[in-house]
C-alpha cells in the first residue's frame, strides 16, 4: 500500500505515536493488574475513594489534567524538582513526559476491564488452587490471570487505543514539536492550523478508520466471551 498521501512529518508523528502508545500499555498493564485486582476483591472502606481516583480521567477535561500534570513537571512542581535534583532535567516537553501523561489519562482504561474480569473471576478458583498448595502469587498467575485473559486483551487493545486518540493531554505536557513530541493527533491540528485541510483529511480519516477497527474487535472480544461463558 503506497503511503505516499503522508509527508515526512506525517510519517514521523505515526512512528512516535505508535512508540508512545505501546509504551503506555506495557506500563499501564503492569500498573492496572494490581489495581484492578485489589479493586476487585478488597472490602476496605477506601475502595470507594481510590475507585473514584481511577475513573477521574474519563469525566475531567483532558486540558485540566495535563495542566496540572504540567505544573507536576514543572521546575516548581515536586517531580520537576527531584528530577532537575537528580540531573535529569524536566519531564514536560519530553517523550517521557507524554508517557506519563498518557498512563495517568488512560488508567482507567485499563484498569475497569481488569476489574470486571477479575470480579467475574471471583476468589474461589484460586482458593481452589490455595488448597493444592499454591501460594496466592501462584494462584493468580496460573488462575486468575488466564481466566481474566479476555479483560486483559481488552484493556490492552482499548489503552494501545486510546493512546493513539490523545490531543488535550499531549498537547499540554509536550506541546508539538516535530520528531520529539508531535503525534498524530497535534500533526492533524497543525495541519488545520495550516489551513491545510488535504493532509489533516488524509490523517483524521485514517484515524477514523482506526478507531471503527478497534472498537468492532472489542465487540467481537464481547461477543466471543459471552458465548464460551457456561
Amino acid at each position: 500500500m503506497s503511503l505516499d498521501w503522508l509527508g515526512a512529518a506525517d510519517i514521523a508523528a505515526v512512528g512516535l505515536t505508535l512508540q508512545l502508545a505501546a509504551a503506555t500499555t506495557v506500563v499501564l498493564l503492569l500498573l492496572a493488574m494490581p489495581v484492578a485486582w485489589w479493586l476487585a476483591t478488597t472490602a476496605s472502606r477506601w475502595r470507594a475513594p481510590v475507585a473514584a481516583l481511577v475513573t477521574l480521567p474519563l469525566v475531567l477535561p483532558p486540558t485540566v489534567l495535563g495542566f496540572y500534570l504540567l505544573l507536576l513537571m514543572g521546575p516548581d512542581g515536586p517531580l520537576g524538582r527531584f528530577t532537575l535534583s537528580m540531573g535529569w532535567g524536566l519531564l514536560s516537553f519530553t517523550f517521557t513526559g507524554l508517557l506519563i501523561g498518557s498512563v495517568v489519562y488512560s488508567l482507567p482504561f485499563a484498569v475497569q476491564p481488569l476489574r470486571d474480569a477479575f470480579e467475574a473471576v471471583g476468589r474461589r478458583p484460586l482458593e481452589v488452587a490455595q488448597t493444592l498448595g499454591a501460594t496466592p502469587w501462584q494462584a493468580f498467575c496460573t488462575v486468575a490471570l488466564p481466566l481474566a485473559r479476555p479483560g486483559l486483551i481488552t484493556a490492552a487493545i482499548l489503552s494501545f487505543a486510546h493512546t493513539v486518540g490523545e490531543f488535550g493531554v499531549v498537547l499540554m505536557i509536550g506541546g508539538n514539536i516535530p520528531g520529539r513530541t508531535q503525534v498524530i493527533s497535534t500533526q492533524i491540528y497543525g495541519h488545520v492550523e495550516a489551513m491545510d485541510y488535504a493532509s489533516a483529511h488524509g490523517l483524521a480519516t485514517a484515524m477514523l478508520l482506526f478507531s471503527f477497527v478497534i472498537l468492532l474487535g472489542v465487540a467481537l472480544l464481547g461477543r466471543r466471551r459471552v458465548r464460551v461463558l457456561p
